[in-house]
């Protein structure tokens, strides 16, 4: 499983993960697309914008292996913002490939490109 070096393992001042430690023993967690319904809590939205902003400071349009980053927090992205590079595409496979899809990104997620996703 790749590390993300320098990719910020949580949000600050949250117990939202953004990356995993060790591969599961038991297993990939896979990832797969979850709705964003409108009433979600507004600290639920804020993780998603700045797990936003760090892929794409991190990666920006190039394609990037799936590693230790978490499934949990890719999969609120997943089909929309964040898309499967590989074809056949493995849900199930730290070295799956993603890509981000910028101009849904930018639509979905204007300030992690803005500079206005702020750490602290």
């Amino acid at each position: 499983m790749m590390k993300h070096r320098g990719f910020p393992g949580r949000m600050p001042g949250s117990d939202y993960q953004f990356t995993i430690r060790r591969a599961n023993p038991r297993g990939v967690t896979p990832i797969v697309r979850r709705e964003r319904y409108r009433d979600r809590k507004p600290v639920d939205r804020r993780a998603d914008l700045m797990f936003m902003a760090a892929l794409w400071e991190h990666f920006g349009t190039e394609p990037f292996e799936r590693g230790n980053l978490d499934a949990g927090r890719l999969s609120w992205l997943f089909g929309r913002e964040v898309l499967a590079w590989d074809d056949p595409f493995d849900p199930e496979s730290y070295d799956a490939m993603l890509v981000i899809d910028e101009d849904a990104a930018r639509a979905s997620f204007p300030d992690a490109f803005n500079g206005n996703a702020e750490w602290a």
